[in-house]
């Protein structure tokens, strides 16, 4: 199922705009793209939202008809615990983390100690537990991580960008990661010479034109034959005020969305 993120939202979200937009908001405007998928990732205002709040926003999300899935950043049984209430609340199947989170580093035995103690209450609750490829962990060592534990609620966000700051391939990450996927971010990326060519940018592009070779991902992992999902993001630098920016992550969007339908 083809789905949007926050990050698709990402200039929307911020405080950078007069009006940021909500995060019933982002599922209204999903569900005008007739998106039938919304992926709540790394959005910070979720865990400070009261009871009330999180009832409201699960309700319109089903109201408008969507599926959710949730996101966060690390691995601490506690706070996975806590993501596995939220995933109630929002009917989802699958919440997307990273092994380190914004206060913890943890080292891979430690990292395996911490998902020994989170993941038998993904297990009982039926709802997966996917971790993403960044350029902080190898590859290689996510793989045998997750595929250590042999645990159908544990698997991994493939995300083949990120792990080109790690001066691996996407390519590769891809071929690695494929038995595993539980979840693909899908968002194009390429380098540009910075002014005087002293050096380049890594940041996104519009999907199709940068240099993610999606039809192999799609060929290597086949997401749509196992059920996995495809959710948008971007990588949309700051355009130079607020009017354009957003545009352009609105044309972003419907680029990505078309381009994924023409691959059905």
């Amino acid at each position: 199922m083809i789905g949007l993120g926050t990050y698709a939202f990402f200039w929307q979200h911020s405080d950078r705009v007069d009006d940021p937009l909500s995060l019933i908001g982002a599922l209204e405007a999903t569900r005008a793209l007739d998106v039938d998928l919304f992926q709540i990732c790394d959005y910070a205002p979720l865990e400070l939202m009261s009871d009330a709040e999180l009832q409201d926003a699960a309700s319109a999300a089903r109201d408008l008809g969507l599926t959710v899935e949730l996101g966060t950043k690390g691995i601490d049984p506690e706070h996975l615990r806590r993501f596995l209430v939220l995933a109630e609340v929002f009917d989802a199947r699958l919440v997307r983390s990273m092994l380190y989170g914004p206060d913890s580093r943890p080292t891979l035995a430690e990292a395996e100690d911490q998902l020994r103690a989170a993941l038998p209450g993904f297990e009982a609750a039926d709802v997966t537990l996917a971790l993403e490829t960044y350029e902080q962990i190898a590859t290689a060592d996510l793989v045998s991580l997750v595929d250590s534990f042999g645990s159908p609620q544990l698997g991994i966000c493939l995300d083949p960008g990120n792990v080109v700051a790690r001066l691996e391939r996407p390519r590769d990450a891809v071929e690695l990661t494929a038995p595993l996927v539980a979840n693909v971010h899908v968002k194009d990326f390429a380098f540009a010479r910075q002014d005087g060519w002293v050096g380049f940018t890594y940041s996104g592009a519009p999907m199709g034109t940068g240099l993610h070779d999606y039809p192999h991902l799609l060929e290597t992992v086949r997401p749509r034959e196992r059920a996995v999902n495809e959710i948008v993001e971007h990588w949309l630098p700051w355009q130079g005020d607020a009017e354009t920016t957003i545009r352009t992550e609105r044309d972003w969007t419907r680029t990505t969305i078309e381009y994924l339908r023409s691959t059905l």
